[in-house]
């Protein structure tokens, strides 16, 4: 990987509005890190910034970073991470990990496929990337920017493991070697395709009936209802019942109805005359 100059110089304007303040002016708050010094604030040019992440082939790039005022006279860095603004892109703030020269270090290199694989091209076939990154370690001048895999050869069913890319001279891949990074799957069935939407269609009445119960249910814990396990009171205002008329069901359940009040009193029967 070749390294690219940057100039930086020290930050004096710190949190959250010194880096708007810093923004204002052209400039992009940054810190750098590693094993050989604390970590610095600093501030780049943010034009710079973001001409070189443009004209990167990947995230990887390795900076000689020339800050101001520095007694060395660069410093070897990875861009480690870069914040963007959410709506412009724009670059918001940079971490610059330093690293030496003669010192192996690993990194997320990107996969690239190049060709069409025949499981697609005569098969009907997907391509499949189980992976999109890769561990590659080594020294930083022998570190790749990106790893192309030719998959041409592809059939359905097949894949490239990870012990099967070819590493560059210098670098190895780090990672299990069985592991797939790049297949080619058989293209789903009318059956399976039909199975799935089905399986769908059941999910949702479902989902609407949780929604209904949780909607009309009662929150856990609440007062039971007046009412739900005596009679319901009458509504206010609602007309007396009549004079007459039995108790309710469940007293009447434990005792005969009592006669309507005022109702005649029953006739005795006569007495039986005597042959």
């Amino acid at each position: 990987m070749k390294s690219v100059p940057l100039s930086a110089a020290p930050r004096a304007l710190a949190r959250r509005v010194g880096a708007r303040k810093l923004r204002s002016t052209g400039q992009i708050p940054a810190v750098i890190y590693g094993r050989q010094a604390a970590p610095q604030n600093l501030e780049v040019n943010a034009r710079e910034m973001e001409e070189l992440i443009h004209h990167s082939i990947s995230e990887n790039l390795l900076v000689d970073l020339a800050v101001s005022g520095d007694t060395r006279p660069k410093r070897l860095a990875l861009v480690q991470e870069v914040q963007h603004h959410p709506l412009s892109g724009k670059v918001l703030h940079v971490d610059f990990h330093e690293i030496a020269a003669d010192e192996k270090v690993t990194v997320g290199v990107p996969v690239e496929t190049v060709g069409e694989a025949e499981g697609v091209k005569t098969q009907g076939g997907v391509l499949e990337h189980v992976l999109f990154k890769v561990k590659a370690r080594g020294l930083p001048k022998d570190l790749p920017e990106l790893i192309t895999v030719d998959v041409s050869h592809l059939k359905i069913g097949e894949a490239i493991h990870l012990g099967e890319i070819k590493a560059p001279p210098g670098v190895e891949l780090v990672g299990d070697k069985q592991i797939p990074v790049i297949a080619v799957a058989a293209p789903r069935t009318e059956e399976e395709e039909a199975a799935e939407a089905a399986a769908a269609a059941e999910a949702v009445p479902g989902e609407v009936e949780m929604i209904k119960e949780k909607k009309e249910g009662e929150e856990e814990g609440a007062p039971p209802v007046k009412g739900a396990e005596k009679g319901a009171a009458p509504a206010k205002g609602a007309a007396p019942a009549p004079k007459g008329v039995a108790p309710a069901a469940a007293k009447g359940a434990e005792k005969a109805a009592a006669p309507a009040k005022g109702a005649a009193p029953a006739a005795k029967a006569a007495p039986e005359k005597k042959k």
